[in-house]
């Protein structure tokens, strides 16, 4: 009677598992596509209000060919 009551047991841990699964990985996914698009958004914002942000990275480059 033991024996049957361990089996029972580990069938549904294994049975379980992919609904554990479910419920962990797709909060997950919800908050890491909303995040995804929040930063998306604020980096456009960002772009728009800082007139000629990019020039920064070229600093360098540009330094040569003005010289």
């Amino acid at each position: 009677m033991k024996k049957l009551q361990i089996i029972a047991i580990f069938a549904s841990i294994f049975l379980l598992q992919a609904c554990v699964h479910k419920l962990v990985t797709v909060p997950v996914k919800v908050a890491y596509k909303t995040t995804k698009g929040v930063v998306k958004g604020t980096v456009a914002v960002t772009k728009a209000i800082i007139p000629g942000g990019d020039e920064d990275d070229n600093d360098g480059k540009n330094r040569k060919n003005k010289k």
